[in-house]
């Protein structure tokens, strides 16, 4: 298997002196180039003659490819629709042609060389050889930093045949985590769920558990408990966070449950440090990894527990490439390995509430927050009564709630999931709208960068003095706020206040986001502005009050999910308040406090919220009742586009229990300068849609310039 998308694996032929087995990573020549792929478990079609097989090159030194792990490429390629070699990608794609050399120290040479009455015995050398008397091999470095010496010294005696080289014992790239070091005493629910997952752990076979709880409940440290549990059964455990890059709390309470820090897997570490961490998986010696969605494709050799934290977050869905979800694949990888799953999360998604329901997964909740503190109070501030000020976002009532909170020496938070200045630019004196030339979307104003930016393919212009339309000049207006904006405005209202900015421009991988949380830890910081990055995870003990800039963001346009996200997002930002001693507090500015979103975070009932969700979704066979599959048709022009989308309306397939909508324009009908089309399949639970996909698709021949994407439970409608 090759990691290209090829639909199946290539036959080579095997020289004598080679015996690969499946799962060999393996060297083979294709085309004029030499690539890496594994043995697979079966062969092609057999169509090529022996005598016309090319052979491998070589074996490679380097762990095999687990069978569970091929047989998870497999089902992810027949599920997704994907080539097989293109899914295998994703667990090869930082394998080593040739693995490092061991480190080279030296020792003493037990005799002088051959002619050693020319080699002149300095000082330096004197004292050097003195260091080696002890017989121990050191590398050059620490060689000559102990005997007060320079490497070139070193070096000298060593092509003198005065030192001899010797490989060094690689040290283990992971410390073993210590599953019997103290841990924090836990409550008498999380011991109760504690206990249960470790029984799981130690049954050794498939399991699926919700681990729900109200935000501070301690969900952390419970399944930390059953990543002992896996330690002590001499197994590795996967921890999988949405957004691994603002783990830092996380990584702190691992270490101080554990003893050491786990391997960590996300796309910020360098090349070299994921090639080791993936070779220490695949040897063993990676006990705990905790990672984004990709660590889901790491060779485990022995794994005996899978983690999903916060398994609602939609950053679990790859959108590009082999499109997935690594929540549900996690389900999948679990099953093949033969180990228990735990889904934790403060607001369960509805597909895995529906699978409680039916009684798929278990469900183990912590209803109160751990150490006492209480749920924050959640009011909503009707904007139609208390508006803001000309020109400004902040309603009186929330300016007074954020001096108050600042009098009293405790933090606050204004939350709006909106990045940049304003998400509108337009002339006031024509109305001309600044727009992407590439994408259906507006330009963001990014003031500090003095520039207008596409959220969606990053086209960026500077800020024009003129309308480009009229000619205007300094008619540019920015309508609407994002966080840049609500800064400015909270500069103005809160002089003394010290302000920290959290959004995905402004905080740049893990260092950046460890640095803001400890300052935010250590009080010095007064007020926090951030986007979705503050909602999940974070654990301030002297924050009391989050104010929701704009509540009813979120709920416009025909998301099937739009009203399930919003309220996940608004009760977890809501639960950094409050985590401590002091009450917290929340105030939503909404337009539509009667909404149901509004009603159920003020009233704290999201298990109603959630059952009306489902009672809407059920009888119309809506996910999670019914399965959809996506077909996104995507052209140069949009002639080709149409074209190509309505042979595929044409050719749709037509049964009992299910339907093909479209096609449509997307709502992003120009994404990177491709038009882009839709068209949705919707059926029963109880039928499959890969069938009917690949016998649809194979009908539509895709033209030169075209291309027809498939996206099986998709989360994402634009």
């Amino acid at each position: 298997m090759l990691p290209y998308p090829f639909p199946e694996p290539f036959d080579y032929a095997v020289p004598t002196e080679m015996d690969p087995k499946p799962g060999d990573v393996v060297l083979v020549p294709l085309n004029r180039r030499e690539e890496i792929g594994v043995v697979w478990d079966h062969g092609g079609d057999g169509a090529v003659g022996d005598n016309r097989l090319r052979p491998l090159i070589g074996i490679l030194d380097t762990p095999p490819m687990p069978p569970v792990l091929r047989q998870f490429v497999d089902w992810i390629a027949a599920y997704t629709l994907s080539p097989p070699g293109e899914v295998m990608a994703m667990a090869l794609r930082v394998v080593d042609r040739q693995p490092p050399p061991p480190p080279i120290g030296y020792v003493r040479a037990p005799s002088l060389p051959e002619g050693h009455m020319t080699v002149r015995m300095t000082p330096a050398r004197r004292a050097l050889l003195a260091v080696l008397e002890d017989g121990v091999a050191r590398p050059a470095p620490e060689l000559a930093q102990a005997a007060g010496v320079s490497l070139a010294t070193v070096r000298a005696m060593a092509d003198a045949g005065l030192l001899l080289p010797t490989a060094l014992a690689v040290a283990p790239m992971f410390v073993h985590p210590d599953p019997d070091h103290p841990g924090p005493v836990l409550s008498e629910d999380q011991a109760a769920a504690a206990a249960a997952l470790c029984a799981d752990v130690a049954a050794a076979d498939f399991s699926v558990t919700l681990l729900s709880g109200v935000t501070g409940s301690g969900k952390t440290e419970v399944y930390l408990e059953a990543v002992a549990a896996a330690l002590r059964a001499g197994r590795q455990a996967l921890v999988l966070l949405p957004e691994i890059a603002l783990s830092s709390q996380w990584l702190a309470r691992f270490q101080a449950r554990f003893g050491v820090a786990p391997a960590v897997w996300h796309s910020d570490l360098s090349s070299r440090t994921r090639k080791n961490t993936w070779r220490a998986v695949a040897l063993g010696e990676a006990r705990v990894v905790v990672g984004a969605r990709s660590a889901l494709f790491l060779p485990f050799p022995s794994l005996g527990l899978i983690v999903v934290d916060e398994e609602h977050e939609t950053a679990f869905k790859q959108e590009d490439g082999v499109v997935y979800h690594a929540r549900d694949m996690a389900v999948v990888r679990a099953r093949l390995e033969g180990c228990p799953a735990v889904l934790a999360s403060a607001t369960p998604s509805l597909e895995t509430v529906a699978n409680v329901e039916a009684g798929r997964y278990r469900h183990l909740t912590l209803p109160t927050r751990h150490g006492g503190a209480s749920l924050p109070e959640i009011l909503a501030i009707d904007l139609r009564l208390a508006t803001p000020e000309r020109g400004k976002f902040l309603s009186p009532a929330l300016v007074d709630a954020v001096k108050d909170t600042l009098a009293r020496g405790e933090q606050a938070m204004l939350f709006l999931n909106r990045r940049g200045y304003a998400p509108l630019t337009l002339c006031r004196a024509c109305g001309h709208r600044m727009a992407c030339p590439d994408c259906t979307a507006w330009l963001v104003e990014h003031r500090i960068r003095r520039q207008l930016q596409c959220h969606h393919c990053g086209h960026s212009v500077p800020i024009p003095e003129t309308c480009p339309e009229c000619g205007a000049a300094h008619s540019l207006t920015p309508i609407g706020p994002g966080v840049e904006r609500i800064t400015e405005e909270a500069a103005a209202a809160f002089p003394d206040a010290r302000v920290l900015v959290m959004a995905s421009d402004t905080m740049h991988g893990p260092e950046a986001a460890a640095t803001a949380a400890r300052s935010i830890e250590a009080r010095a910081v007064d007020l926090i502005i951030g986007t979705q990055i503050v909602a999940k995870g974070w654990h301030f003990p002297h924050l009391t009050l989050v104010g929701v800039v704009d509540a009813d963001l979120g709920l416009a346009g025909g998301d099937l999910r739009a009203s399930e996200r919003t309220v996940q997002l608004l009760h977890q930002v809501s639960g950094r308040a409050g985590r401590a001693e002091a009450p917290g507090k929340v105030l939503l500015q909404t337009f539509s406090p009667e909404h149901p979103v509004m009603q159920a975070l003020i009233a704290g009932d999201l298990d109603a919220f959630m059952a009306r969700e489902a009672a809407a979704r059920r009888p119309g066979n809506w996910p999670p009742y019914g399965r959809l599959a996506a077909v996104i048709v995507s052209a140069d022009s949009v002639e080709q586009a149409d074209a190509l989308a309505h042979a595929l309306g044409r050719a749709a397939p037509q049964g009992e229990g299910f339907v093909v909508l479209g096609p449509a324009p997307a709502p992003l009908a120009l994404l990177r300068g491709r038009h882009r089309r839709r068209l949705l399949l919707k059926t029963r639970r109880d039928i499959a849609v890969q069938p009917i996909l690949r016998d649809w698709l194979d009908k539509v021949p895709v033209p030169r310039g075209g291309r027809v994407d498939v996206d099986v439970d998709p989360v994402s409608f634009l």
